[in-house]
């Protein structure tokens, strides 16, 4: 039925949870696993913003370099866990780019046929029904969404 799931991640226990039901789904059904994360585009205040701001150095180097180790350290734990349900997996990391613009950029990228994701993620503090990311990408994919809870 699904032959390549994505399953986006953001280290949420909700990510998790989405994590645990796709890779039981692509066990029952033999598909295929790419498992996503995002880090989204960092803010820039312009040139010489250090140098205004009393600063001796740059932190945004040191930011970015924090979130590629984040980034990578979530998706080995989220390849373990395939391994430990059995599932062989691959894992993309998409930098500097609005979390659903990447995981549709990434489903439609790797072929994927069904897209699971948690109903929030970090982001959804606040929101009544689904969380921004999720609403997003259900709004701009034509590729079938599992939102779990």
């Amino acid at each position: 039925m699904y032959a390549h799931i994505l399953i986006a991640t953001d280290g949420s226990e909700l990510a998790a949870r989405a994590l645990d039901h796709g890779l039981g789904l692509a066990k029952a059904l033999g598909s295929a696993v790419t498992i996503v994360t995002v880090t989204e585009p960092t803010a820039v205040l312009g040139g010489g913003y250090a140098t205004v701001a009393g600063m001796t150095f740059d932190p945004i180097p040191e930011l970015l370099e924090a979130q590629e180790t984040a980034a990578k350290n979530l998706l080995a734990t989220a390849e373990n866990a395939a391994a430990a349900a059995g599932v062989v997996a691959t894992t993309a990391y998409v930098n500097d780019s609005f979390p659903a613009d990447g995981i549709i950029s990434t489903a439609n990228s790797v072929g994927a046929d069904l897209i699971v994701m948690g109903s929030h993620g970090r982001r959804g503090i606040g929101r009544l029904l689904l969380g921004s990311q999720t609403n997003n990408v259900l709004t701009h994919t034509t590729i079938p969404v599992l939102v779990t809870h």
